[in-house]
This record gives structure tokens, C-alpha cells and sequence, in this order.
């Protein structure tokens, strides 16, 4: 017998069952979506994290399927809760029974591609552009790609943010090498340099107090003027208004840790972000290199957006924190936004100039609020004036920068799920009117960056990430040359 082509859903749990967990819910009552959740509620701002976990074996239905029914998540109230509107417009979340198997999405045939990740690019490239959750159920869906060995956990960003979603995903995962333990996260508490910290440092003197608050009010003033009119100056990876609608391509860009590390080590006192971002930098002028007609003037500004975790550790934390911790560490959407600019360099002679021009952009960017700015403004807009103008203020933000990025540590060991080896872990997003939105995430001593393009503006993304790539190890021989001298 041949199999469907279609989407198939796994047998449905019993309706007395479900109707019994549907009357204990209406006993709970409606609980108010926080300002953050109703400004991702916005048709302008509707986003959904895509994650794809891929696995050496073949998917086990019933054992995934056991995993998700006894996990955490299912206990969790985002997760067994729909959005609904009162008569006013006012968003609430209303308990509900979770029936798992209208959650999970299975498709059995291979999907075009050359290989398995090309196949499972293309997919989610798919769902990132013309594919919203279901609003009579709870905002999640578990696609099953059972020929190519790969499960995409889909959550709407007003469940959470990158973090939370992260470290709920990862109670789902044990340790290869002791299946009895769960994933270590990376993270550590915020860096002593960052302007949060010296606020809350005894004995931080003058001159800190005022380049924090220099610093503050450059990039804050920066911050309000690209939201009001400010813009790149167009190339051939501006995006635009609309452009959150148009067909997505999806590639990723391998590095090893190990070759960002050496990089570090070359430049003094930098971070694995500044190396990045250096990255960054060195991969775009290439490929604007290759691809504008006219020739650009070195130094052409290039404005990304980077999401900023704003709770007391930076990168992945135990989901008991974020259930149980303080207010500061709670579950939900906690993230800052800041601008972080690249700049356009067709020669340089030395390649560790891209990442000593960003870790001294970076470093001043610690040294202030714009990130928390960001944050306290777009909550009390939406709690004064609504999510639809706080809509209308981050789409023209996007409109007037170039691109996205986000960069989480995840997993330091090989992890498995639901008993199968986890190959990758790649996060990314629905659409903006970026033309290039990236999302990097370690496990296992590999980062992947996914690169989410327009294709009508960016046509081959592969391309754009060997860029990447082969900034990377430029600058690990510059690096190699440097520390041997």
C-alpha cells in the first residue's frame, strides 16, 4: 500500500477523556497575556520559533509521542491554554484538555532535496513563511519528518522566548553518555564589564557611572531615531516593508568551537560574540563583494538587530528556574532588543580587524541600557497605547535595519531524544522584512547559524553561508599566524 503524501495525524486520544480534562480546566480561570505576548499576538509581529532536532535513527512515534504525553511541557500553562479575546480586544489564555495527537504532524514521503538537511531546509523554509498554528488549539505543533530522521517543535513567540522554549525543549532530552541526566546548559552569570552589573556592583566609581550613562543615551538616542526614520543605506540584502511575505530559502553555516576559540585567543579580551560578529562583518563584505554591481566605500554601515537576554544568566537555564525563580528569571518573553552594527570592508589586510572593530562596538554596547531601554519601552507602549502601535513602531525598526541575529549556547554534550542520538538542534523563526534573519546555536561543540533569506533578494543562501564559513577559518589562520608570532 502506498503512503500519503499529505500530512497524517496519529490516532486520537478518546473523547471521554478529553472531556473530563476539558471540565477541570473551566474551573481555572483566564489568565491576561503579559504586554510581550500581546505585541507578538499583532498580525505584524505574528512569530513563530521553528526548531529543528534531527536524530541519527529513525524516529519512534510511539515513543516521542510517550516522551511529550509524561513531559513537563504538558504541565506547563502556555502549553495547555488557548488565546481567546474578550469583547474589548483584551487577550487571555484559557485553560484547555490537550489532545497530544492533534498536535503532532507526521509526514511519511521524502520531500525534494539533495540530501536530508536540504530536504528539511526546504520544509521549514515552507512553514517560516505560509504556515501559522491553529488558534482552536494551544499555539504548538511537533512535525515529524520520519524520512529524514528529524522532528520541528513549533511554538508561537508569545508562549516564550528563545530561552524558555530552549530549555522546555530540553527536558525532553537525556545525555547520551548517562541517559539517566538531563542536558548541561551552557551559560553564566552576566559579565562584570556589562552596565546591569556595575549598576548593581558596590563601590563602581566616577568615570564608569559616566560612561554608562554616556553610552546610554548615545545608543538610546540612535535607538529612537532608526524606529522614527534613520535607515541603511540600500544594498542587494535590504529588505523591506512586505518583504516579511515573500517565498524563504533556508541554509546553514557550520563552525567548529574550536576554530572560534583560537580567534578569541588572538584578539585580547574578546568574547565568542565579538568573534561572530566578526564573522559577521568579513562574510557580508564578501558576498556584497560578489554581488553588487557598483563598487561600495569601505566602511558602509550594515544595522543588525540582536535579541538580548535580559535575565541574570546569559544563556540556557534549568527549566526549574524559569518555573520557580525570581522575577527576573521567570518563564516568558525576557529579552531586550539592540542595534549592532557591521561595517562593509572589500580589502583588508588584516582579517582581525572585523573582530576588533566589533568587540569595540560590542564593549560599549555592554556599557549600556539600550538593551533594558528597549524592553521597558515597548512594554509600557503596549500597557498605555496598545500592542498596535508598539506593532507599528518594531515593524518600521526592521524595516530600517538589514538583518536579524540571535546566538544561544545550548547543549556542551551529545544529548539524545526520546532515545535517539540528536544529530543538530537548529532554531529559526517566521519571516521578517529582513532579507536575512540568523539564528546560531551550539551543541556538542558545533555551531550552526541558520540563515532565513528572502530568496527573491538573496537567491542563494548557500552561497552566503560558505561566506560565512570562509570567513571563519581566514580568520582562524590571521588568529594561528598571530599567536606563533
Amino acid at each position: 500500500m502506498k503512503e500519503k503524501t499529505k500530512h497524517t495525524k496519529i490516532k486520537s486520544l478518546s473523547k471521554t477523556t478529553i472531556k473530563k480534562e476539558e471540565k477541570k480546566m473551566t474551573e481555572t480561570p483566564d489568565e491576561p497575556l503579559s504586554p510581550t505576548g500581546r505585541l507578538f499576538m499583532q498580525p505584524s509581529s505574528d512569530e513563530v520559533i521553528n526548531c529543528v532536532v534531527a536524530g541519527e535513527n529513525p524516529i519512534a512515534l510511539d515513543s516521542l509521542k510517550s516522551e511529550i504525553s509524561n513531559s513537563l511541557m504538558l504541565k506547563h500553562p502556555r502549553f495547555c491554554s488557548l488565546m481567546l479575546r474578550d469583547g474589548r480586544g483584551r487577550e487571555h489564555w484559557r485553560r484547555t484538555a490537550v489532545d497530544v495527537d492533534r498536535h503532532l504532524v507526521v509526514l511519511r514521503a521524502r520531500l525534494a532535496g539533495a540530501d536530508d538537511d536540504e530536504a528539511v531546509s526546504g520544509y521549514v523554509a515552507g512553514l517560516a513563511s505560509s504556515s501559522p498554528l491553529a488558534a482552536d488549539k494551544p499555539l504548538w505543533e511537533i512535525h515529524v519528518l520520519a524520512a529524514h530522521n528529524a522532528v520541528v517543535f513549533r511554538v508561537h513567540h508569545a508562549l516564550g522566548d528563545g530561552v524558555s522554549l530552549l530549555s522546555l525543549l530540553l527536558t525532553h532530552c537525556r545525555r547520551a553518555d548517562d541517559p539517566a541526566r538531563l542536558p548541561t546548559v551552557g551559560g553564566s552569570r552576566a559579565s562584570a564589564a556589562s552596565a546591569s552589573a556595575l549598576l548593581t556592583r558596590r563601590g563602581w566609581g566616577v568615570w564608569e557611572f559616566v560612561k554608562v550613562v554616556w553610552f546610554t543615551i548615545f545608543y538610546v538616542v540612535e535607538f529612537v531615531l532608526r524606529v522614527a526614520w534613520l535607515s541603511d543605506r540600500r544594498t542587494v540584502v535590504s529588505g523591506g516593508s512586505g518583504v516579511e511575505l515573500w517565498p524563504r530559502r533556508l541554509a546553514t553555516a557550520r563552525f567548529r568551537l574550536a576554530d572560534m576559540k583560537i580567534v578569541k585567543r588572538a584578539v585580547p579580551d574578546s568574547t565568542i560574540n565579538d568573534v561572530l560578529f566578526g564573522i559577521i562583518s568579513s562574510g557580508l563584505s564578501r558576498y556584497l563583494d560578489m554581488r553588487e554591481s557598483k563598487a561600495l566605500r569601505n566602511g558602509i554601515q550594515i544595522t543588525g538587530i540582536a535579541m538580548v537576554n535580559l535575565r541574570p544568566h546569559t544563556g540556557l537555564q534549568e527549566l526549574s528556574q524559569l518555573m520557580t525563580g525570581d522575577p527576573g528569571s521567570r518563564w516568558g518573553n525576557k529579552f531586550g532588543v539592540i542595534l549592532l552594527p557591521v561595517y562593509y570592508h572589500g580589502s583588508e589586510s588584516d582579517p582581525l580587524e572585523f573582530v576588533k572593530r566589533s568587540k569595540a562596538m560590542i564593549d560599549k554596547k555592554k556599557l549600556s541600557l539600550e538593551a533594558p531601554f528597549s524592553y521597558k519601552l515597548m512594554d509600557s507602549i503596549i500597557s498605555l497605547l496598545g500592542p498596535k502601535l508598539a506593532s507599528m513602531l518594531k515593524y518600521r525598526l526592521l524595516c530600517n535595519t538589514t538583518f536579524t541575529v540571535s546566538n544561544v549556547v545550548g547543549p556542551q554534550e551529545e544529548i539524545t531524544l526520546a532515545g535517539n542520538p540528536v544529530k543538530y538542534i537548529r532554531p529559526t523563526s517566521s519571516s521578517l522584512p529582513h532579507a536575512i534573519t540568523m539564528h546560531m546555536m551550539s551543541y556538542a561543540g558545533i555551531a550552526d547559524m541558520q540563515i532565513l533569506v528572502a530568496k527573491d533578494v538573496i537567491p542563494d543562501p548557500r552561497v552566503l553561508a560558505n561566506c560565512f564559513q570562509d570567513a571563519l577559518l581566514e580568520l582562524k589562520a590571521a588568529a594561528e599566524a598571530a599567536l606563533k608570532s
